[in-house]
């Protein structure tokens, strides 16, 4: 649901629809709570509720900060994978360069196929929550294959041959952290504590008693929104691959990697 969400609204009209959807609902369950309770609001048992709001509230802030430090971690990780992994690719095509002619164009027909397989095949299925690693498979062999037939003659040639087998060796690798990256989201139990909590705290608000109904709505309304923020950061940062905030293929069409791009 939460991929569907990121992968059909902008953040801006995702963000509209849950912080304002957040605040109608606590707007409602407050009046409702009033009505029912017209006793409410005297104030009577504010002190009891200011205490358990801020017991809660402290609680629920701690979780939230860990878990949104934790999920922007893992977006910063998650670009410097993709980054690093775009540039060994053009460090291969890089160390082809003084391969003969007919060997180097086999190595970069083999990173041009790889790299559109990434972005076109694999890079639509991790955004929809699908990563295959059969979908790089092939072009993946595909990098050995073409490095492997060369035998290098010279100890220059030697010397790139080397380093490119190391860069194939830190895609695969990379290749591997990416697919993993794409299938991690927040733990279950993480899940029920940060959206549950929100069921738990904004609730406590509809009890705290304020003569003036303006400054009531008010006081649940900017709860309400601190919460709906919170639980839209929650959200964007836990598929590095979906929505507006998503990690970006572009390294894999920059510098030495621009010509496979070019019609």
């Amino acid at each position: 649901m939460i991929l569907w969400l990121l992968n059909h609204f902008s953040t801006l009209s995702l963000g509209c629809l849950l912080v304002g959807g957040i605040i109608a609902l606590a707007v409602t369950g407050s009046l409702a709570a009033r009505r029912r309770f017209p006793h409410l609001a005297a104030g009577e048992h504010n002190e009891m509720v200011g205490v358990a709001l801020g017991m809660f509230g402290a609680i629920y802030g701690i979780i939230l900060a860990f878990v949104v430090v934790t999920l922007w971690t893992q977006l910063e990780n998650t670009q410097t994978i993709v980054s690093t992994e775009a540039t060994d690719l053009a460090v291969v095509v890089r160390s082809a360069e003084v391969f003969p002619p007919a060997e180097r164009a086999r190595i970069e027909k083999a990173v041009g196929e790889y790299a559109h397989a990434v972005v076109e095949v694999q890079w639509p299925l991790m955004r929809a929550g699908e990563p295959s690693y059969d979908a790089t498979a092939a072009q993946t062999r595909g990098l050995y294959t073409a490095l492997q037939a060369y035998e290098p003659t010279t100890a220059r040639t030697q010397t790139f041959y080397d380093e490119a087998a190391s860069r194939i060796n830190d895609v695969a690798e990379q290749r591997r952290a990416r697919i993993t990256m794409a299938e991690t989201s927040l733990p279950t139990l993480l899940q029920v504590l940060v959206y549950g909590g929100a069921l738990v705290i904004l609730p406590l608000t509809f009890l705290f008693g304020l003569r003036s109904l303006k400054m009531q709505l008010l006081f649940v309304s900017a709860v309400a929104a601190l919460i709906g923020f919170s639980l839209l950061l929650v959200m964007v940062l836990d598929r590095p691959f979906a929505g507006e905030l998503s990690v970006s293929p572009a390294p894999y069409k920059q510098a030495a990697l621009e010509k496979f791009w070019e019609r």
